[in-house]
């Protein structure tokens, strides 16, 4: 039985800004390429990049904090959910993500989803179910 995994893609805020107009629509291409690859493999669940800008909420002991995500190192910009049979394939599927070949500084985390509570049998749902 396939597990789900969520792929983070993490890169610098304005990491995208050095690729000329040309490579940036090459990345796209290649993104949807592989995201087709994805779905014909029945391994995607849903995909989506994220604009990058928005903030970072915090609570502190004096309230709360509200920080501007372009001031980080490290955003997330996509994610991938998907299905993978073991951690193993989930970090094969994220070697081959086009975001590498691009940009340099792009990390992707490979995090194994847990869809229930053993002690209480509760089930998280989404929308797959």
């Amino acid at each position: 039985m396939k597990k789900e995994f969520m792929l983070y893609i993490r890169n610098n805020a304005d990491a995208k800004k050095q690729l000329s107009p040309e490579d940036h629509l090459s990345f796209i291409k290649k993104c949807e390429v592989y995201i087709a690859n994805l779905k014909a493999n029945g391994n995607l669940i849903a995909a989506q990049p994220l604009i990058r800008e928005g903030f970072v909420v915090a609570k502190t002991a004096n309230g709360w904090s509200v920080g501007d995500i372009t001031e980080q190192q490290g955003v997330q910009v996509g994610y991938y959910h998907l299905y993978a049979d073991d951690i193993d394939e989930a970090i094969a599927i994220a070697r081959n993500n086009p975001e590498f070949e691009y940009v340099p500084s792009a990390s992707i985390e490979v995090r194994p989803i847990k869809t229930n509570e053993k002690e209480t049998g509760f089930i998280y749902p989404n929308s797959i179910q």
